[in-house]
């Protein structure tokens, strides 16, 4: 292969349109600007925003203000109160609250589900959620029942991290350092002297 091997390929490079050079073109005379008018003056034309006078939308849409996290994820919240009646030893999973119908309607999409700390805490049952307030934690260890955090959206359990774990422990001390700096050489002979 050589220098003028190469080729574009088909159809990506056009000849520019040459206007402006009579009848027989199909663009002669006005050279398809049409008659008179802003728009066929040399240096003449509009803004691609202009609207003809029209409040255009930069100027009739309210300001956006503030900041809008675009990797927020929205839950489907419930208070522990709604759940207060349940007898003790039931499991409340995402699938139960939904077919009770104690979710809010999620024909669109589906969403993760979290338990709020409003309300009185059901005693003796196990709540399986993808997340929990730690007031609802708090009120659901006090009247005996288990929480459970499960992943998104495979509804696998998830062990307790490091994080959530409590911190009432003293941290372990820092284990003694084993570098040991090298010594400078000292003539005894000078030492001596």
């Amino acid at each position: 292969m050589k220098l003028h091997d190469p080729q574009p390929n088909p159809g990506s490079r056009t000849a520019s349109r040459r206007v402006g050079r009579g009848h027989g073109s199909g663009r002669g005379k006005t050279a398809g600007r049409g008659t008179k008018g802003q728009k066929s003056r040399a240096g003449g034309g509009i803004p691609g925003w202009f609207e003809g006078g029209q409040t255009p939308l930069h100027v009739r849409t309210p300001k956006l203000h503030g900041f809008k996290n675009r990797f927020r994820v929205e839950y489907a919240a419930i208070n522990l109160g709604r759940l207060s009646d349940v007898a003790a030893g039931t499991l409340i999973t995402p699938e139960v609250l939904r077919h009770d119908q104690l979710l809010r309607d999620q024909k669109t999409r589906p969403m993760p589900v979290k338990i709020l700390g409003g309300g009185d805490a059901p005693a003796g049952v196990t709540i399986h959620a993808h997340a929990f307030t730690r007031s609802a934690l708090e009120k659901l260890a006090g009247a005996g029942s288990t929480a459970q955090l499960i992943s998104w959206p495979e509804g696998m359990p998830i062990e307790a991290t490091a994080d959530e774990a409590p911190h009432d422990e003293p941290l372990p001390e820092p284990a003694e350092s084993t570098t040991t700096e090298p010594v400078a050489d000292v003539d005894e002979s000078e030492g001596n002297s």
